[in-house]
């Protein structure tokens, strides 16, 4: 029955609101955050604009990408293969073959929870393009649902416990 619904709900993301502007979209959105570069990047761009965060916006860059080797261990114990849906092709390229949890999933909320714990005031920004991200992966014929939900999952966890982000808040440091 869940099988069921992962692959009826992942046909329903590859056949609604489609468009050439918006797959285009979704595969930009989607290169950028390989390997968790895009929150990389942005973590350190942020680091360069704040020294009193410098320390602990540092370490946020390395969640991301750390994250994904993560995933792929678990990738490697489940061993559950990308789907195929007959006459819907993928739209993107993928590293691996495997599917689940997704990478882009995990990288992303990670990368969002470390942020949320520096920042809190960016934390609902950072949440929703982290699931702007995963949510391309369906979209593409990447990853099932449920890839999506384990590697958000997986993220969060990462994130909320990775090393060196005490969670201060947004106001001044004395």
């Amino acid at each position: 029955m869940l099988a069921r619904l992962d692959t009826d709900l992942l046909r329903l993301a590859r056949t609604r609101c489609h468009s050439a502007p918006a797959e285009r979209f979704a595969v930009t959105l989607a290169n950028c955050a390989e390997w968790g570069a895009l929150w990389g990047v942005g973590s350190l761009l942020f680091a360069a604009r704040d020294p009193a965060r410098r320390p602990q916006l540092l370490r946020a860059a390395t969640v991301a990408p750390l994250s994904v080797l993560a995933n792929y261990a678990v990738k490697l114990v489940v061993r559950r293969p990308r789907p195929r849906l007959d006459g819907l092709p993928r739209l993107a390229r993928a590293s691996s073959e495997l599917s689940f949890p997704s990478a882009h999933a995990t990288s992303s909320f990670a990368a969002a929870s470390a942020v949320g714990r520096i920042s809190p005031a960016a934390r609902p920004a950072s949440l929703a393009l982290a699931a702007a991200i995963a949510l391309t992966r369906p979209y593409l014929g990447m990853h099932y649902p449920s890839d999506i939900a384990a590697g958000a999952i997986l993220g969060i966890a990462l994130g909320h416990n990775w090393p060196g982000i005490d969670g201060r808040s947004d106001g001044p440091r004395r």
